[in-house]
């Protein structure tokens, strides 16, 4: 990566991204963990919403890592677009619906104190670099470009659904999902689909590959939730119509993220050669 073409970040931003990772190492431990965590949560939430939220933190604490790793405009631009995205949604869903939120629990302070800092850290830092030009990105042939149009297109939808019509798209997931879940729910794929935008107009290789991490562990982990779950509480009708449309989904998910991943490795191989 040449300096003049992918400048690299403050190094505050390096130091806060290293703060959120260790936030988000305890959103992990509702996958990994969930007895230890759920009873400190700032909300009650179920053994599936546990995992399932577990999961994508577990796949954001990778972006955010890949974020202090290169810590450049490139994947930075990506992961503080897919970052405002979500943080942005998910503080507007829970200022209005307080009622779900235990004030008691120090937990709940801290994670307003979060999500709003990193809204305005990545909203700022995309501000700084609002003119500066995307790096130089991967070839994409024309049927590559039209599948990451219609991918964001897919997922960009299916997120405004959740966000206006949580119970109506939430309906057909296989455990039950009240409204505030289901708009919680709703950034990841409307942060998806403005992640799967930036690479189909421009896809540096550290962006596809982290774009292809963070839709490959979102779409394996939930999947492998669910099954983990389901195993100690026994609720899933697997064989239901519901079931199995969540469960393409998100194999769809962790399928585009593999062909992502091996896009950037196969070009990054042919540079290498």
């Amino acid at each position: 990566m040449q300096t003049s073409d992918n400048p690299p970040f403050p190094a505050a931003l390096r130091i806060f991204s290293a703060g959120v990772i260790i936030v988000l190492i305890v959103g992990a431990g509702l996958f990994f963990a969930p007895a230890l965590v759920k009873p400190r949560w700032p909300w009650p939430v179920t053994p599936f919403s546990a995992r399932f939220l577990g999961g994508f933190y577990t796949a954001e604490m990778a972006v955010m890592a890949a974020l202090l790793f290169w810590n450049r405009w490139s994947p930075g631009r990506l992961v503080l677009v897919m970052a405002f995205i979500f943080t942005v949604i998910v503080s507007a869903v829970s200022l209005i619906n307080l009622g779900y939120f235990n004030f008691e629990r120090k937990a709940t302070w801290l994670w307003f104190l979060v999500y709003l800092a990193s809204a305005a850290v990545s909203g700022l830092f995309l501000w700084w670099g609002r003119a500066r030009p995307s790096v130089k990105g991967v070839p994409l042939n024309p049927a590559w470009r039209g599948y990451m149009l219609a991918e964001t297109a897919i997922l960009g939808l299916y997120g405004v659904g959740m966000l206006l019509f949580p119970l109506v798209v939430t309906s057909s997931w296989p455990w039950p999902v009240d409204p505030f879940h289901g708009q919680v729910y709703s950034a990841i794929f409307l942060a998806g689909a403005g992640g799967t935008y930036l690479v189909w107009r421009s896809a540096p290789r550290e962006e596809l590959l982290v774009l292809g991490l963070a839709q490959f562990l979102v779409g394996l982990l939930a999947i492998l939730g669910l099954v983990i779950t389901d195993a100690a509480v026994h609720r899933i009708d697997w064989t239901a119509t519901k079931t199995l449309c969540w469960l393409a989904l998100f194999g769809w998910i962790a399928v585009s993220g593999i062909f992502k991943l091996y896009a950037a490795s196969h070009h990054f191989s042919s540079k290498t050669a």
